[in-house]
């Protein structure tokens, strides 16, 4: 039974990194339940499981990491994201009015404000 639990939890949370990665926005519940489900199968192996084998619970670490991976690159490798993905040019422009002139005019405000605050001292 611990080892079904130990399969179903690095399967859950390698589907929720994979779902959070590209198909939620932002770092939110599903990547933080993902890297708990992937720990938490590990630490289950590491103290349940070294009863049926001492390297269950490297094993585990070694399948989480490595499934993790190959469904990344299968995600991107069948170019799903390109369905999903924001793919839009922007070819306008907006042109600026000289901006020569405006930092002449910056330049003689200061002026004008410095002799302003000379005067009224």
């Amino acid at each position: 039974m611990d080892i079904l639990i130990v399969v179903l939890l690095v399967l859950f949370g390698v589907v929720l990194l994979v779902a959070e990665l590209f198909l939620l926005p932002g770092f939110g519940i599903a990547g933080v339940a993902g890297f708990l489900s992937l720990g938490g199968a590990v630490a289950m192996a590491y103290m349940r499981l070294t009863a049926v084998s001492p390297w269950a619970g490297h094993v585990t670490l070694l399948v989480s990491l490595v499934l993790t991976a190959a469904a990344i690159w299968l995600f991107l490798r069948t170019r799903t994201i390109d369905k999903i993905a924001l793919d839009t040019t922007i070819d306008s422009s907006v042109s600026l009015a000289d901006p020569g002139k405006k930092i002449e005019k910056l330049e003689a405000g200061a002026k004008r404000m410095e002799q302003e605050t000379e005067q009224n001292d």
